[in-house]
């Protein structure tokens, strides 16, 4: 350690106000962090690139400053979902401080990772006053049993109205209408549901049938529509 000859000539004063950091809330616990293993954690948050034309929802679980689970889910940008199973690969096993510091390939995906340090340090966690916290594996919890994102892709425009494309029972197959031309309802088909039954051996067309289902008003409308082609 270099000292300026200024600092040499000082004579030395105590500290009085050292107390450490305020304590943050972790998992059921009050922790005075002071290193990076005395951080832990399940939480989410989302990023975007600097074009903003796509995004990004991290979920990581730390476990003693360690990412232990990570879950990447992207929208909007091709590219994007190559990034994200870069970074399913990079992040586990990592520091929360080397996972911060490290290219995870997207700026959307950095951007998560920048927002959930921040989360996480400050005590802002998903289980800050969960006792233990959660286990891992519970950020597959977000995509239910058919291991698929929630998504909602829609799309309207002034001259032909609204079209629902997927929601998050699946993929939005036709729309129901009313006299008015109003959407009343839609049938979907929950394509984890189908490709499960499939690949346990089922019929494609039986599975399909099976794996479909409706909302809202849709038995009895005026008109049904493909959302894609009509």
């Amino acid at each position: 350690m270099l000292y300026s000859s200024e600092i040499e000539h000082m004579c030395p004063v105590a500290q009085g106000a050292n107390h450490g950091p305020a304590p943050i809330p972790e998992e059921g616990k009050w922790v005075q962090a002071k290193e990076i293993r005395d951080i832990s954690g399940l939480t989410h948050g989302v990023g975007w690139c600097a074009p903003q034309q796509g995004g990004c929802k991290l979920t990581l679980n730390v476990k003693d400053g360690v990412i232990e689970e990570a879950l990447i889910e992207t929208i909007g940008c091709s590219g994007m979902t190559h990034s994200a199973a870069m970074s399913a690969e990079i992040l586990p096993g990592k520091t929360i401080l080397e996972a911060l510091n490290t290219d995870l390939v997207c700026d959307a995906i950095n951007v998560a990772m920048r927002e959930l340090f921040l989360q996480i340090a400050y005590g802002r966690s998903q289980t800050a006053f969960s006792e233990g916290g959660l286990p891992i594996g519970a950020g597959l919890e977000d995509l239910g049993g058919t291991m698929r994102s929630q998504i909602g892709t829609m799309y309207g425009t002034q001259a032909k109205g609204a079209r629902y494309l997927e929601m998050a029972e699946g993929y939005v197959s036709r729309l129901a209408l009313d006299d008015g031309n109003l959407i009343i309802g839609y049938e979907f088909v929950n394509l984890g549901k189908f490709m499960k039954a499939v690949k346990g051996g089922e019929d494609a067309n039986e599975a399909l049938k099976n794996a479909t289902g409706s909302y809202g008003r849709f038995e009895g409308a005026a008109r049904y529509i493909d959302p894609r082609n009509e």
